[in-house]
């Protein structure tokens, strides 16, 4: 298959309009015989079937949460960027378009990075239309900050609640449609199967999680917005519920999937303490504004943070990145504290954590700016950890975060099966090999509430005079049974270790081989390792309870199987790409001075994998930069 993007002609800022004047319209009186199924509420997926029903579109919405509200958009604490430059100081939709493409270490489209920076602005206006309370300065024009990557100030907040005030947003919007009886909500259900009829994706099966039953639902298109799969690490930044099950049904399906190891490691997580901890807390990326990361000099330093002297502490990054400093990108700022935690400088009870100190702040600004901004962020990590964090510094650690990697799709946001699109974070589209901060919440409320609204009428126009198939087509009664047969097999081999056992054993080979950094013997190692964990996995599982009730162990076990056959592609992709980019970070691709190095010539392309029974398929889609040139990406 030849991988066709659909990037509009003409110039980059007129693509998105030449798009749009070209689409394909349907009559309202037509749109109201046409079904859609969003799989997911978080941003995108709130927004999305908010908007599709407001269009006058049948929308079904499903979520395993009990509630929408519940979706992990509320952890993106930091905020959401735009282009509106309130602050004067040089921004633009061009700058931040560069910024964004740079960030990503220009392994991205160059017209969807464009299109994101470009529709930042009226989407504050959107979300400030909606309510949602963005912190403003004292003349009441909203107020900005910086986040990492970015030398201007165009990260709009809510103090440190922004994730979960735009949630909100979208979920009144989403609730407005539910009582309209234009959306039909669907929760506590999740989605086992992708149902492909005559080549096009043409339903869902999914499984009640109260009741256990398994049932068949049918739409004109659907529409995945399932979020992220760092979970395949375990330990992660991630909920406990976030999982990769949707697309990777999607991928053997027929859907290809994007540069899969491409998996962002967040520098401010709160280090990992136990061996049997099930997730990892992120701090908020907008404590780096004003907070200073630092390590001991000396090595195995026992002392108090409070006891070391100024002259003593390693502003590491400030000396290394004096460009940037503390607001070097996320690849760059986890790498540095990793390269001083395993010189020995780390600290904490395990030595696996740096400091970030806000004392010079304080002194600077206040301790009443410095609760103002980030108060609710201090009284968490004070409930966490019981450390007060406004007298002694922070300790922070790399965490598995954020994917870039996911569904393949094209410019209209669909994948390689027509009538499925991906939106949000489970699609790779904007962010290249490293996402910049706050640009998770920008691209997901995009994607859901402008984008793919847009997109959509060209492809369910084609829709309207197709004959409609219902639930009882052989392709959903096969689907069904075998998902039932699945069900039955894992189930019956009660074997003698847990999924936890098992999830535990994927996370260290995935961290160990496959985060921060990777090599080529780590990563074929890595590869014979999850084979023989998803031989083990097969024969030595148990699994507690029934099919037909609510079963959380059967619920991990079914995420679990397929996070280990993710975890295999992301080992393939990571050995085939030989060289360094952002989050990619392959040990024998370095300069000099430890920093990463492309090789554009050969790896100017997005990887897209094709699955097949056997093995996976490498497809390239080559990336041409027309509108910038790829420099080398330096923050120093």
């Amino acid at each position: 298959m030849k991988l066709n993007a659909k990037i509009p002609e003409g110039k980059l800022e007129e693509k998105w309009r030449n798009y749009q004047l070209k689409s394909k319209l349907i009559n309202p009186a037509n749109k109201k015989k046409l079904n859609v199924i969003v799989v997911g509420s978080g941003l995108s997926g709130a927004g999305a079937a908010a908007t599709l029903a407001e269009l006058g579109y049948n929308v079904q919405c499903f979520c395993y949460q009990d509630s929408a509200r519940r979706a992990h958009s509320v952890a993106a604490q930091g905020g959401i960027n735009a282009a509106k430059n309130y602050q004067h100081d040089g921004d633009s939709v061009w700058r931040m378009f560069h910024d964004t493409l740079k960030g990503g270490d220009f392994r991205s489209r160059e017209a969807n990075t464009y299109r994101l920076a470009e529709l930042s602005a009226p989407l504050i206006d959107h979300f400030t239309q909606q309510g949602v309370p963005f912190a403003r300065e004292y003349g009441g024009v909203l107020a900005n900050r910086s986040f990492g990557g970015v030398q201007v100030q165009r990260t709009f907040y809510a103090r440190g609640q922004t994730g979960q005030q735009l949630l909100l947003a979208a979920y009144s919007q989403l609730y407005k449609m539910i009582r309209a009886k234009k959306v039909t909500m669907f929760p506590r259900t999740e989605m086992l199967d992708l149902v492909v009829i005559d080549g096009r994706a043409k339903g869902i099966i999914i499984r009640d999680l109260v009741s256990g039953e398994i049932k068949r639902y049918v739409a004109d298109a659907v529409v995945l917005a399932t979020g992220g799969y760092s979970r395949v690490f375990r330990l992660s930044t991630l909920a406990i519920g976030c999982n990769g099950s949707a697309i990777w049904k999607a991928h053997k399906k027929g859907a290809f999937f994007a540069a899969p190891s491409f998996t962002q490691i967040h520098p401010t997580a709160l280090p990992q303490s136990s061996e049997t901890q099930s997730k990892l807390t992120l701090m908020s990326e907008s404590l780096r504004n004003d907070g200073r990361i630092w390590v001991p000099k000396k090595k195995e330093d026992t002392r108090k943070a409070n006891d070391i002297p100024e002259e003593e502490r390693d502003y590491y990054l400030e000396r290394r990145y004096p460009s940037f400093g503390n607001l070097a990108p996320r690849d760059i700022a986890s790498r540095a504290a990793k390269e001083r935690i395993d010189n020995g400088h780390g600290v904490g009870r395990f030595r696996n954590a740096v400091y970030l100190d806000f004392k010079h702040a304080i002194e600077r600004l206040g301790l009443e700016t410095i609760k103002d901004r980030y108060g609710n962020l201090f009284k968490m990590y004070k409930k966490i950890t019981g450390v007060d964090a406004y007298k002694e510094p922070m300790q922070i650690s790399p965490a598995a975060h954020f994917s870039m990697g996911g569904l393949w799709v094209d410019y209209e946001l669909m994948t390689t099966i027509p009538g499925l699109y991906a939106i949000g974070e489970c699609n790779f589209s904007d962010h290249g090999a490293n996402r910049l901060g706050a640009n998770s919440l920008l691209q997901a409320s995009l994607d859901g509430y402008f984008i793919l609204p847009n997109t959509i009428n060209n492809y369910l126009a084609s829709e309207e005079n197709r004959a409609p198939v219902d639930t009882n087509h052989p392709a959903f009664v096969d689907a069904e049974k075998k998902i039932k047969g699945d069900i039955e097999h894992i189930l019956s081999i009660n074997g003698n270790q847990t999924v936890d056992h098992f999830h535990r054993e994927l996370g260290k080979v995935m961290w160990q081989n496959c985060a921060m950094s990777r090599n080529q013997a780590g990563l074929e190692s890595a590869i014979e390792q999850i084979k023989k964990i998803k031989k083990a996995f097969w024969q030595e599982v148990k699994i507690t309870g029934h099919s037909q009730e609510l079963n959380t162990e059967l619920e991990k076990a079914l995420r679990l199987a397929d996070f280990i056959e993710l975890a295999l592609l992301m080992c393939t992709d990571a050995l085939q790409r030989d060289e360094s980019c952002g989050a990619h970070f392959r040990e024998e691709y370095q300069t000099k001075d430890g920093e990463a190095w492309r090789r554009d010539k050969e790896y100017t392309y997005v990887s897209a994998w094709e699955y097949t029974k056997d093995y996976f398929k490498l497809h390239k889609e080559e990336l041409d930069f027309e509108f910038v040139k790829p420099t080398v990406r330096s923050y120093k």
